[in-house]
């Protein structure tokens, strides 16, 4: 139907956006989605320097790329997350500052805050990203989980969040989580209560992203049609779940790639997501924006499965009927 076909930056860091660019293009995308690291978008830079995003734009629009979301996943990760020396290696030094975690709680919420000011100056409406959780911790109830600590978690969230999201309201931007393991979202009942914590307002969404849904045993279609208002960005990724009776979904503290693990990623179209059903809900909830690959496969080379991903997204893209397919039968 002519959706945008994009590459989400992110595995691709450490590449300056130039060589980046001219490779994405080479593989067949119409676009990029603009991860905030590296120097694909810098935030600071955006709000410090007059022409940092008329330059970058610029630069996007000679090579023929289009741009229509960036994503703050690892500096949201920290507004609500617990700190601790794990989160030194994603953030930058101006957030990290001393490590001492209220701290930088603090300097990640403004950072978010500085975040819809930079994607509006960019001209984009959607920032992709993560929120970070107190409560992921206590997933497994044992010891046994007052409910009050759950309600408490929740809360958290929206007392960073809200503000926050004020702010995206002012600007016109909308802030699309990718409900995620590790976040306050990571299915469809955790998405719900999240919306609900923040008065279902209009700014906050979902970058749907399969993956994550199908190796918890969550099926991503469902996802798409309970949320059909709120899924403001589509992530293309794959996963698989390769149980063989020795390990299990929570993965054993193997990293990923590693072949003993119970589910892994995957390239697209080489795991276990039913990117057809995934198209035809789309289309059903009339989600017209990018289809943004975010290409992780441990086992692949990158360069060889963006250009398949890209082909394979293209080919599974397709536009609603129009009319019934038995319409032809009915009399004048």
């Amino acid at each position: 139907m002519g959706r945008l076909i994009t590459l989400f930056t992110d595995q691709w860091a450490d590449l300056p956006l130039k060589t980046m660019a001219e490779k994405a293009k080479s593989f067949g995308f119409d676009g990029l989605e603009l991860a905030c690291w590296g120097d694909h978008f810098e935030v600071h830079r955006a709000m410090t320097s007059d022409d940092y995003c008329s330059q970058k734009r610029h630069f996007l629009n000679e090579m023929g790329l289009a741009c229509h979301a960036i994503s703050a996943h690892l500096v949201g990760q920290a507004v609500c997350d617990t700190i601790d020396i794990r989160h030194k290696s994603i953030l930058p030094d101006y957030i990290w500052g001393d490590g001492n975690p209220a701290g930088v709680n603090e300097r990640a919420i403004e950072e978010m805050k500085q975040t819809a000011r930079a994607a509006e100056r960019f001209g984009v409406n959607v920032v992709n990203g993560f929120t970070g959780s107190s409560i992921w911790h206590l997933n497994y109830s044992f010891p046994p989980v007052p409910e009050s600590m759950i309600n408490d978690g929740f809360k958290q969230f929206a007392d960073r969040w809200n503000p926050i999201l004020d702010v995206f309201r002012e600007m016109g931007v909308r802030f699309a989580l990718e409900v995620h393991p590790t976040e306050i979202a990571f299915d469809i009942y955790t998405a719900e209560r999240a919306l609900e914590a923040v008065n279902h307002r209009p700014e906050f969404g979902f970058n749907f992203d399969p993956s994550h849904l199908l190796w918890q045993g969550v099926d991503p279609v469902q996802f798409i049609r309970y949320f059909p208002d709120r899924i403001f960005h589509v992530h293309i990724k794959d996963a698989i779940q390769k149980l063989d009776g020795r390990s299990g979904i929570l993965a054993s503290h193997l990293n990923f790639g590693d072949p003993r693990r119970g589910w892994d990623f995957r390239s697209p179209g080489r795991g276990g997501v039913n990117f057809e059903e995934i198209i035809r809900a789309l289309n059903d909830i009339q989600y017209s924006g990018p289809l943004s690959i975010e290409w992780e496969d441990s086992g692949m080379d990158r360069e060889f499965g963006a250009r398949e991903a890209c082909e394979m997204t293209r080919r599974l893209d397709f536009s609603p009927s129009g009319r019934a397919f038995d319409a032809a039968f009915e009399k004048a």
